[in-house]
């Protein structure tokens, strides 16, 4: 069976090789993960995205040598007898090649489908979104694995449907391939505020709107930095609906996005933290009412930064939340991953939590060091017969560092403002702060029991408690007198070394 010869070129020659090299190489990583039903973000990788780019290198360069060795002969006016093969079928010889052309066609044809249908859905992968580079994104992979969203795959919010979002996050992504592999991005990764689509586009592809359930019971264990890690617990009533299902969304927290009401906002900076315009509109009736903060001075409001208020305005980090020590610290006193036995151990935690270190090994060596040295200096009983207890502590701490905190991307849990609540950010006081104000008087209240109430608190063996239907006052277990009252409290907890 013989070709042109035009055909007999090294470049052709070479394509050809490349090509049927990593076809057959294409088909060997396909059958061997069918046959071991084991796989990795990087044989993927291989498969789908390497291996084939090296295919259609090896296809694109026969066609190129062809040309080329054409070109080549005519300068040269090489005379053949033949410029273009005689089809003739009745000769069995080309019969024969069109057969094997043919079938060679159907099978590149065929795999370029697989091939293709695969990489979209490896692209599109939580393995791929997170484990690739897992340098640049192991704070946002981890985080992910902790949150509710675990099982929901990153494109669901990330992208969402459509074939022009698709796009967009692929030219999105070759940028910022780019960028990891010369090493031009920031640490830390910056929140895509700018760039997620509406959450009326993705959340609500699940969370029902207008099917909002009535109050929830919340309860929140803390632990004081004393000796005996004394256990203070607040039961909240939070009022993320009405009392009972037949108000609909008349009022609760969620009445925020109520399909009766539009409430719009302007913010001064990128990360939407200083909100010093917010308008409400009455969808019913049409009244408007515009709020403003006299403290930011005159603000020139543009038009096409003004945004309609969404879920992800207070739920901004629905998937990626970096808590604070003191939350981390307090949830696995709770849960008895650490031991509550061990005097001073949330202050100690606290202490070296909260201590900035250059790497995760010099962290992990310095926790080791210090919980030891303390219990060792401090409490030598308890250093002597409890050793096991101390390693065991020194292990957890370790574990929820590792979770929580990354010096290699500058992570740290106040890199990320979370906008729910207000215990270390602002979050509601961003607006319910006493200090929006309409034209006609009306102020934007930063009441507490518009969110919630306090049904029980204090210390765990000697609670008080209250009917669902009343509500307690806020005692601050370290501040008895009420200073508390005169600031935020992300004044005071957002500190870095608060306990």
């Amino acid at each position: 069976m013989k070709l042109p010869k035009s055909f007999y070129s090294w470049t052709t020659a070479i394509g050809a090789a490349i090509a049927s090299i990593s076809f057959v190489s294409i088909v060997f990583m396909i059958l061997l993960s069918f046959l071991t039903n084991t796989g990795s973000s990087y044989s993927g990788l291989i498969t789908y995205i390497i291996l084939p780019v090296f295919l259609v290198i090896g296809l694109i360069l026969i066609p190129v040598g062809v040309i080329t060795k054409s070109i080549k002969d005519r300068k040269r006016k090489v005379v053949r007898e033949h410029q273009f093969p005689i089809v003739d079928l009745n000769q069995p010889v080309q019969r024969r090649i069109l057969f094997y052309f043919g079938i060679i066609s159907t099978v590149l044809i065929l795999g370029t489908a697989y091939g293709s249908y695969e990489a979209y859905h490896y692209t599109e992968s939580t393995e791929f979104c997170g484990k690739l580079c897992h340098r640049v994104m192991e704070p946002e992979y981890d985080t992910y694995q902790e949150s509710p969203h675990s099982r929901v795959a990153c494109v669901e919010c990330h992208v969402g449907t459509g074939a022009s979002w698709y796009v967009k996050s692929k030219l999105s992504g070759l940028r910022q391939v780019i960028s990891v592999t010369f090493d031009l991005y920031p640490r830390p990764i910056p929140t895509p505020i700018h760039n997620l689509r509406p959450a009326r586009e993705t959340c609500e592809e699940c969370h029902w709107p207008q099917k909002f359930y009535p109050r929830q019971l919340v309860v929140n264990k803390h632990f004081l930095p004393d000796e005996k890690n004394t256990e203070w617990d607040i039961l909240l009533l939070m009022k993320v609906g009405p009392l009972h299902n037949g108000s609909g969304l008349s009022e609760g927290i969620h009445w925020h996005i109520s399909p009766n009401v539009k409430v719009e906002y302007y913010s001064s900076d990128s990360t939407r933290n200083h909100i010093p315009w917010v308008r409400y509109i009455n969808k019913e009736t049409g009244d408007t009412t515009v709020f403003t903060d006299p403290e930011t001075g005159n603000i020139r409001i543009n038009p096409d930064s003004v945004r309609v208020m969404d879920c992800l305005d207070c739920h901004n980090r629905p998937s990626h939340n970096f808590p604070s020590p003191m939350q981390f610290v307090n949830q696995a006193l709770a849960g008895g991953t650490l031991p509550k036995t061990l005097p001073d151990l949330k202050s100690l935690a606290m202490q070296v939590l909260n201590t900035h270190y250059p790497s995760t090994d010099s962290a992990l060596k310095a926790i080791s060091t210090q919980v030891d040295e303390y219990y060792q200096t401090t409490y030598e009983d308890i250093y002597r017969n409890k050793k096991d207890t101390i390693a065991l502590a020194i292990a957890a701490l370790q574990d929820e560092y590792q979770k929580h905190i990354f010096p290699s991307m500058n992570v740290t849990w106040d890199k990320y403002p979370n906008h729910i609540g207000h215990l270390e950010f602002d979050g509601c006081f961003r607006c319910h702060n006493n200090r929006h104000i309409s034209s006609g008087g009306k102020v934007i209240s930063k009441d507490c029991t518009l969110c919630h109430a306090i049904i029980g608190q204090g210390v765990s063996d000697t609670l008080r408690g209250i009917s669902i239907f009343k509500d307690l006052p806020f005692v601050h277990p370290e501040d008895p007198d009420g200073m508390w009252k005169e600031m935020n409290c992300s004044e005071c907890h957002k500190d870095l070394y608060s306990m």
